[in-house]
């Protein structure tokens, strides 16, 4: 199975038991929770690519502030 990397944030007015149970969900569509971030209110997740990232959207989009695929930076 193949899985994409995401880092969602959190918009500030969800309150902390929606925002855990939006990651039970994730966890229980296949997802893992790979980093919880204490200086924003958000984590980065594994996707099965089976499991679009609009499914996620379509289920909790208006608690996310921003959902961005994990990449690898590099400076110059």
């Amino acid at each position: 199975m193949t899985f994409k990397s995401f880092i969602i944030t959190f918009k500030d007015s969800v309150p902390e038991a929606d925002a855990s149970k939006i990651k039970n969900s994730i966890s229980s569509l296949g997802g893992t929770i790979v980093h919880d971030y204490s200086l924003i209110k958000g984590f980065a997740v594994k996707l099965p690519e089976s499991l679009k990232i609009d499914k996620l959207k379509d289920l909790h989009g208006d608690a996310f502030e921003t959902i961005e695929e994990d990449k690898e930076v590099k400076a110059l």
